[in-house]
């Protein structure tokens, strides 16, 4: 009985720890996509040109 509800404990962690993670992802993806948008406009380079 005992086993049983420690992998279920681990179970539950690894989930939890799991969605963390992918909130952290989503996220971090979000806020790339606002600074770059992905396909959704053609390369608009806010890049200072290289000085030679």
């Amino acid at each position: 009985m005992s086993d049983e509800k420690l992998v279920d404990l681990n179970v539950e962690r690894a989930k939890r720890v799991h969605d963390l993670n992918d909130k952290r992802l989503n996220e971090v993806r979000q806020a790339f996509e606002q600074a770059m948008p992905l396909g959704k406009t053609k390369k608009k380079s806010k890049n200072k040109p290289k000085k030679r």
